[in-house]
């Protein structure tokens, strides 16, 4: 079975959860920061633990902030638990980002904070955000969960904004097992968030840092494509059983944070992280050509719209839009190709955000249901990424 996500780990990954280094957080986060050219760096234990934090500690509550209705639901539920009111806009269908005409009308003397999503790789033009915004009092968090090193007109829209936010996990073009990190070229920015984080989030205790030592020995047999075939057969890694603690990270029905959302980055966390900064480049590049590749050859396929291939973008994800999804899906399963549904929801359109809902957000409800992800690991090989091409047309045309 070929996976439908897959950590670019090796054994350097493992020799680093074993290596004894004193500041290994605070060594991270200063690589993280030159790598990314900005000048401070923190980490957390989520990215949706950095938003929280940017909220509360530069005392943003009961203010509006605005984030596109088709993005990861952590970032309204950060927004939320903060204390403050999601105001949503619908994306552009084209490329998955934020609406900048549809921004420009939801702004009032209420929005605080505006967060792009930068969704599955490619920028937001920043140009533009800047122009709406103005002169106007309002925060940019940009959101780099999926962008990292994406840039608009060679600017990296990490730097593009007041502060940006970094997801870690191990679907991410970088990973630190779990783990979130935030930068920013603002010092009294960085100095109150730095203080507001270290009064108020905990050490991780021993044994939860033990448990993410065990989950990142597990990712090597868990991805093996035998082992793999062997609990995909079962559906177990779609969340039904025996890695439903990992995959599940939203309920339709409830805004929640995670019990670890407060704790503090692990140095096994931050030695893996160092080792993954080293890669960057590499992932970047390789992630980059099979998206070329998938559009070089899947170009023409009546029912299968394509994602843009935009200067900058660094695809996270390869995300085209089909009909039929579910058949599908099914069918690439018995051709040994997993192919994933990303985001698979509108957030105006979930029962626990009915409240917040002033709008149809059409766009963000087609999306969340036409949508799928095929395979874009560094990893995979050219036959591979061949083979998951042809089975593809196959099935459509």
């Amino acid at each position: 079975m070929i996976p439908r996500l897959k950590p670019y780990f090796n054994s350097k990954e493992i020799k680093a959860i074993f290596r004894l280094e004193q500041n290994s957080v605070e060594k991270f986060e200063k690589e993280f920061a030159k790598r990314f050219k900005a000048k401070y760096a923190l980490s957390f234990s989520y990215g949706r633990s950095a938003i929280h934090s940017i909220f509360k500690a530069l005392n943003i509550k009961n203010s509006e902030i605005i984030t596109p209705a088709y993005t990861c639901v952590v970032v309204p539920h950060a927004i939320v638990l903060s204390g403050n009111i999601p105001k949503f806009v619908d994306i552009d269908v084209k490329n998955y980002n934020l609406n900048l005409d549809e921004f420009a009308k939801k702004i009032n003397n209420k929005t605080k904070v505006i967060i792009p999503g930068n969704i599955f790789g490619y920028p937001v033009n920043t140009e533009k955000l800047k122009e709406i915004i103005g002169t106007r009092d309002i925060l940019t968090i940009q959101d780099c969960a999926h962008c990292f090193g994406a840039e608009w007109n060679k600017k990296l829209v990490c730097n593009e904004g007041d502060v940006a936010i970094f997801s870690l996990n191990i679907s991410k073009q970088l990973s630190s097992i779990f783990g979130g990190m935030l930068t920013t070229n603002n010092e009294e920015i960085y100095e109150r968030i730095k203080e507001y984080r270290d009064k108020n989030l905990r050490k991780s205790s021993s044994m939860r840092a033990l448990k993410k030592m065990a989950y990142l020995l597990a990712v090597y047999p868990a991805f093996n494509e035998t082992l793999y075939n062997f609990v995909c057969y079962f559906d177990y890694l779609e969340g039904k059983k025996l890695f439903k603690k990992f995959t599940q990270y939203y309920r339709d029905d409830k805004i929640d944070f995670p019990k670890d959302a407060f704790e503090l980055l692990t140095s096994i966390e931050a030695n893996v992280g160092r080792e993954q900064l080293k890669k960057y480049s590499e992932i970047a590049e390789k992630k980059k050509n099979i998206a070329k590749y998938y559009d070089d050859n899947l170009k023409n396929i009546p029912g299968l719209t394509l994602p843009p291939i935009i200067e900058g973008a660094t695809y996270s994800h390869y995300v085209p839009k089909i009909e039929n999804r579910e058949k599908i899906i099914k069918k690439m399963r018995m051709s040994g190709i997993q192919v994933g549904k990303l985001i698979e929801y509108s957030i105006p359109h979930m029962t626990a955000y009915q409240k917040y809902k002033d709008g149809e957000f059409k766009n963000s409800l087609y999306c969340s249901k036409k949508t799928i992800n095929l395979p874009i690991y560094p990893s995979l090989n050219k036959k591979k990424v061949n083979y998951i091409v042809s089975s593809l047309r196959k099935l459509i045309i």
